[in-house]
């Protein structure tokens, strides 16, 4: 047993959290040398990051080669900083109602390939301490958090501080593998004469709803938490830009005790992507979707899957989608899938970025090898590229950042429009051959109204030019259509959407490049039913829904139609060269899209 009356624990533990700077000195420099010299430095920097973390391995864990560890904790604790660093473990909370629904959620749990389990207690609605916890934590399959969150910490819990504590004791006493106690009442915990067990481990929490301090804040916080007495250092704030979780990142990657560091919301998700490679202690994932504990909390099954968190490791290469929105994209499913496949040390993520030149000011780390662009990042994509292919130059948008040999310049390419023309082409004839010319293309001499002047626009206009079309620009802002048409060669024309729906405008092959009648807006279009009549083929790039209104109208109207997953497909086919310099997989990328979309 070891006594709770932490002030000795407390203060030991502070004075060697003072030494954090040179810790964090020490910890670059090692990522430095191991980006010049291999995995020697990174064995250092991993040694010195493990250099405290005693006896915080459960059974669950895995050994260096990656199968289930045999040795005891207090087999690796005596291995001390010599032993192989431990992978990040994959935690799921438990929020039932009830003690039975919560060890049923506990099998699930273990189902799902989960290591460890957080007890929410709060989310109890009749609990028992002396009844429910030993049985609770007797009966659960894996180690287990106890945490029993209050409401001025974001939890549920709205009763006396010293009941909630002593539960919290009580829990520690019957055998829980970790609790979790908040920093604000940290000191009234450890104040406590009673003992708790040696084996126990204290997490020393901390959560900002609302916003993400600075780099130099969030270090402070880490060293006051580990100077209350943590074993675990916890905390997790709001992102309220991407590059908040940028933020929290930095500060994980350099702790050198340790750490649990999750920004919150969708814009921080990559915190809960990537905790391996930034050396997380743990990282959550929801049973499902409905019972995220947090939000942007991705599943358990996204987690250990899509994104192979049990293979990360700290020089896995980073890939991105760049976009607003970017939750519905199947881009992260059907990259991580083909990555996987070839056996290549890389992880595909989503990033939502409000302000591309933020973004890409933040993240020039050179293991974030690529990123794809989509809206309404495309023309800013071009602005921020320090080279860009003439065709994407010409076209003047990127939809694909390729880093360079020298690990900090972006070159830009554009991968939409050959995608999408190719798709178009086969519409209208299926034996198209791969390669065509403004001779030999069915588009040639046809009419075809581009909806849409962004990005993807400017893709399929400058696209259908080249295949000798008659194109017309459709636009919200006709000066923004105008604008676009003068750019082609030769010159198109320009219409406003007005036109474009009264009939005014018609054409041969429709293609609709903007965002309207995607999710969750399925119900809009770009243009009505009652336009569509005439046209051979109408091509939608929205791919989620795959049949999205205007193709079922075009449909009706007796168009023939060409769904957006081609292009999509196609364009990430051609992204994924860019990015490693392998030939995908294509069969596996289309399929993988289409079973997305079917659930």
């Amino acid at each position: 047993m070891r006594a709770a009356a932490a002030t000795c624990r407390g203060s030991e533990r502070f004075a060697v959290s003072r030494q954090a700077p040179a810790f964090h000195q020490s910890s670059a420099a090692a990522r430095v040398a191991h980006q010049l010299s291999g995995s020697g430095a990174q064995a250092v920097q991993q040694a010195q990051r493990r250099s405290r973390a005693c006896s915080r391995v459960p059974a669950a864990a895995m050994d260096t080669a990656g199968s289930p560890a045999t040795s005891s904790a207090a087999d690796q604790s005596a291995a001390g900083a010599t032993a192989a660093p431990q992978r990040t473990l994959l935690c799921t909370s438990l929020v039932a109602t009830s003690v039975d629904g919560m060890l049923a959620e506990a099998q699930e749990a273990v189902a799902n390939g989960a290591d460890i389990v957080e007890l929410r207690l709060d989310y109890l609605e009749s609990f028992a301490p002396e009844a429910d916890l030993p049985r609770l934590i007797s009966q659960c399959p894996l180690p287990a958090i106890a945490t029993y969150r209050p409401v001025w910490e974001g939890g549920k819990y709205d009763g006396p501080e010293a009941e909630r504590l002593a539960a919290l004791r009580l829990a520690a006493l019957s055998g829980a593998a970790y609790v979790d106690v908040e920093l604000k009442i940290a000191p009234v915990f450890f104040a406590a004469k009673s003992e708790l067990p040696a084996t126990t481990k204290i997490i020393v929490s901390s959560h900002d709803y609302e916003k993400t301090a600075s780099e130099e804040e969030l270090q402070t916080l880490v060293e006051r938490c580990y100077g209350a007495g943590a074993d675990i250092v916890k905390f997790a704030t709001m992102a309220n830009d991407i590059t908040d979780a940028h933020c929290v990142l930095s500060v994980l990657r350099r702790c050198p005790v340790p750490c649990i560091a999750l920004a919150m919301g969708e814009r921080g998700q990559i915190t809960r992507l990537l905790a391996p490679k930034y050396g997380g202690f743990l990282t959550f994932g929801a049973l499902s979707p409905e019972r995220a504990s947090a939000p942007g909390q991705p599943t358990l099954q996204q987690l250990s899957g899509m994104y192979g968190l049990k293979q990360q490791r700290q020089d896995t290469a980073v890939f991105g989608i760049v976009g607003n929105p970017v939750s519905h994209s199947r881009s992260p499913a059907i990259h991580n899938a083909a990555l996987q496949q070839l056996g290549l040390n890389a992880v595909y993520v989503p990033l939502l970025v409000d302000d591309m030149r933020a973004f890409l000011a933040t993240f020039t780390d050179a293991d974030w090898v690529g990123f794809s662009v989509t809206i309404p990042h495309k023309q800013a994509a071009l602005e921020g590229a320090q080279e860009v292919d003439p065709v994407a130059a010409q076209i003047g948008a990127v939809n694909t950042l390729v880093r360079q040999e020298d690990g900090l310049s972006l070159k830009g390419y554009n991968t939409d429009w050959s995608a999408a023309i190719a798709a178009i082409e086969r519409g209208l004839d299926p034996a198209t051959p791969s390669s065509t010319d403004a001779a030999t293309s069915p588009l040639a001499g046809k009419r075809v109204v581009v909806v849409g002047a962004g990005g993807a626009g400017r893709a399929l206009a400058f696209g259908a030019a080249v295949k000798g079309a008659q194109v017309v620009v459709a636009n919200r802002s006709v000066d923004k259509a105008s604008e676009l048409a003068a750019q082609l060669s030769p010159p198109a024309e320009a219409c406003s959407l007005a036109e474009l729906a009264s009939g005014a405008v018609r054409g041969d092959v429709l293609v609709n490049t903007t965002s309207v009648g995607m999710h969750p807006q399925e119900d809009e279009t770009p243009v009505p039913a009652e336009a569509l009549g005439g046209y051979q083929l109408v091509f939608d790039a929205v791919y989620t829904p795959l049949h999205t209104r205007l193709l079922r109208e075009a449909a009706a109207a007796g168009c023939r139609v060409v769904t957006g997953d081609t292009m999509f497909v196609g364009q990430a086919a051609d992204q994924f060269r860019l990015f490693t310099g392998k030939e995908p997989p294509v069969d596996l990328m289309s399929k993988v899209v289409l079973d997305s979309l079917k659930q």
